[in-house]
């Protein structure tokens, strides 16, 4: 991205800053209101107006986090 900044469509960089950031977290473990404020400390992150996260996104994320530490 040009200004090195993502948001919540971005679930698969998500998932890899994730792995990324919390080698020791995992993410099977990992309730969505703990998972949500994990994303929102990763630097770059930021929340889009008009673009709110949601349980179906939280659960992309939560799977491209999975995948990423495989």
């Amino acid at each position: 991205m040009p200004d090195d900044t993502f948001h919540w469509l971005d679930v698969d960089l998500i998932g890899e800053e994730l792995a990324r950031a919390y080698p020791d977290i995992d993410p099977l473990r990992t309730g969505f209101v703990q998972l949500r404020a994990l994303v929102a400390k990763l630097p770059g992150f930021r929340e889009e107006p008009g673009h709110p996260v949601n349980e179906r996104i939280l659960e992309e994320i939560q799977r491209h986090w999975i995948e990423a530490r495989l």
